[in-house]
């Protein structure tokens, strides 16, 4: 069989790394988008770099916000938000 279709261990290799690698990845990607787009004022966050805050304000013409931290205000772009600490921290306590 394998004379018959000599690529066919390729194509089956980029199968594989396509549904175990590229798509969660880009599924991953629309969720982190879709997370900063529906940012609002209010929301309790944590950066990628781990610090803490509340969003006080959302600029959409150069798609980033201000965190208001225990040490001041300080303007983030929302990619830098994220998505899962910040849902964590959301997430109401279990008992």
């Amino acid at each position: 069989m394998l004379e018959q279709y000599p690529y066919l261990p390729l194509i089956l290799m980029f199968v594989v790394v396509y549904f175990f690698m590229i798509a969660p990845q880009r599924k991953r990607q629309k969720q982190e988008k879709k997370f900063a787009e529906e940012l609002k004022r209010g929301d309790k966050v944590v950066t990628k770099s781990g610090m803490h805050g509340k969003v006080v304000d959302l600029n959409d013409s150069d798609f980033s916000c201000v965190i208001e931290t225990m040490a001041g205000k300080i303007k983030f772009d929302r990619t830098a938000i994220s998505m899962e600490m910040s849902k964590k921290v959301n997430a109401p306590e279990k008992k």
